[in-house]
């Protein structure tokens, strides 16, 4: 059997929390009933505050739904006050740390080297990061395909000398372009470059095991449109609604149904 498809959400800060924990209930009865997630077919994991972590753990206990974290310290431990580091996040209960998404680069001015520096945190405390990549500027596909995994392989060497252990990572690609517009990047888009970025990966038998999703205003219709390449998709606002969750899950029950009678 292959490896399940991924879908992620990350609630940024969108929700309050008991909207958080009125969510995840929503999600938790659908999760826990879906022959998507049932069967092994998809692996839905949710990125809520740092707040709202251990309630949401107990919510969707027994759902299938993993809990993870938008962000981690660079250190597992000493004086960073208002950070949360890996062992804690771990210690709570996550199984995800999303690291270096194009929000926090931008507005906190995290470049390559502290985004390899929380990979390797991640990786080294049992977390797998979800690793977001992504060119700035539209270009083509070819182009983008260069830049990002460029920009992936800047990262993960940098980690590996800041201690970071082997492990599965999750690629999350996201053209920043592509983050609150109105359409996610064409499908042709989509396909080529995590197409490049799971070749690279394949390579590095350290990380075995990795996959690479789409996220970019992603959302209900998309992934019956993308190739093999893709792995799952990581969303945003469209997740909001847990209608539209359920959507994305059929279609990850569609997409099963005919690789098998591919």
């Amino acid at each position: 059997m292959s490896a399940p498809t991924l879908l992620g959400v990350s609630l940024k800060m969108y929700f309050g929390h008991h909207e958080t924990l009125n969510w995840a209930r929503r999600i938790g009865e659908i999760a826990a009933t879906h022959p998507a997630v049932t069967g092994g077919l998809t692996e839905l994991f949710v990125l809520p505050a740092f707040p709202a972590i251990v309630p949401l753990g107990s919510v969707l206990a027994g759902t299938g739904v993993r809990v993870g974290a938008q962000d981690l310290a660079t250190d597992d431990r000493g004086p960073f006050t208002g950070e949360v580091s890996g062992p804690y996040l771990k210690e709570i209960g996550c199984s995800y740390a999303e690291v270096g998404h194009a929000e926090r680069r931008r507005l906190f001015g995290e470049g390559d080297t502290v985004v390899a520096a929380k990979t390797a945190a991640a990786l080294r405390n049992g977390l797998t990061p979800v690793l977001c990549v992504g060119e700035l500027d539209r270009v083509g596909p070819a182009e983008a395909a260069a830049r990002t995994v460029a920009e992936l392989e800047r990262v993960l060497a940098t980690a590996a000398h800041d201690g970071g252990a082997d492990g599965e990572i999750v690629v999350a690609y996201e053209p920043q372009w592509a983050i609150g517009a109105p359409e996610p990047a064409s499908p042709e888009h989509i396909g080529t470059v995590c197409a490049a970025l799971g070749a690279w990966l394949a390579e590095r038998p350290r990380h075995a095991g990795s996959r690479v999703i789409y996220g970019g205003s992603a959302g209900p219709g998309l992934l019956g449109r993308l190739g093999p390449g893709v792995d799952g998709l990581f969303l945003g606002r469209f997740a909001h609604d847990p209608h539209a969750v359920e959507r994305i899950l059929d279609e990850m029950s569609d997409r099963a149904a005919e690789k098998e009678h591919a």
